[in-house]
């Protein structure tokens, strides 16, 4: 299951490429998102574009913004095979994912976090993916996968997801896009 609330950008207030003052299930820290729908054209990503096999209608995108910033505070389930116990004896695994991407050529782009968190707020692990580079998305519109996995680090209780969406070069548009963000557990038996 993932825990990860409207990680494809599909609730809430959007479909163009201007900024939404709130997004589902995300807190806006910084700058001003846009849930943008693949079929909006204008040079955003379109369902032919790379990206996700099933996507679904939209999009984020980083709207007017240099850069914008969105979390999401996700508490770990306290019982049963990822509950606290099986957390600290080592027998849960996250996997976390997302695709990432950005505008032709441009570097603007998208990197999502994940950290994770002990029960008095203290980080104790991390993963980062993206951004992806224009060269990874041969100078191409569109998103990339990206993912990773590893045993959920004892003590974890907490799980911060973060997604910032950049703009490097000139324009008015922050063309960091993101969709598909995805972070599961699962219980191994050791």
């Amino acid at each position: 299951m993932n825990l990860v609330v409207n990680g494809d950008a599909e609730s809430g207030p959007g479909g163009t490429a201007e900024p939404v003052g709130a997004v589902t299930g995300w807190r806006v820290v910084q700058g001003a998102p846009a849930l943008v729908a693949y079929s909006y054209g204008g040079g955003y990503p379109t369902a032919s574009d790379p990206g996700p096999a099933q996507r679904g209608s939209r999009f984020f995108s980083g709207g007017n913004a240099p850069r914008t910033a969105l979390v999401q505070d996700i508490v770990l389930p306290a019982t049963g095979a990822t509950g606290h116990a099986a957390v600290d004896a080592g027998q849960v695994r996250y996997a976390v994912g997302a695709w990432l991407g950005g505008y032709a050529s441009q570097e603007d782009g998208a990197r999502l976090s994940v950290e994770f968190r002990d029960a008095k707020g203290t980080p104790v692990a991390l993963s980062v993916l993206g951004p992806v580079t224009a060269a990874e998305r041969k100078g191409r519109t569109g998103l990339v996968e990206r993912k990773a996995a590893a045993a959920v680090p004892p003590g974890a209780r907490t799980a911060r997801v973060l997604l910032v969406l950049t703009r490097t070069g000139g324009g008015t548009s922050n063309d960091g896009y993101a969709d598909g963000i995805t972070l599961t557990l699962t219980g191994v038996q050791k």
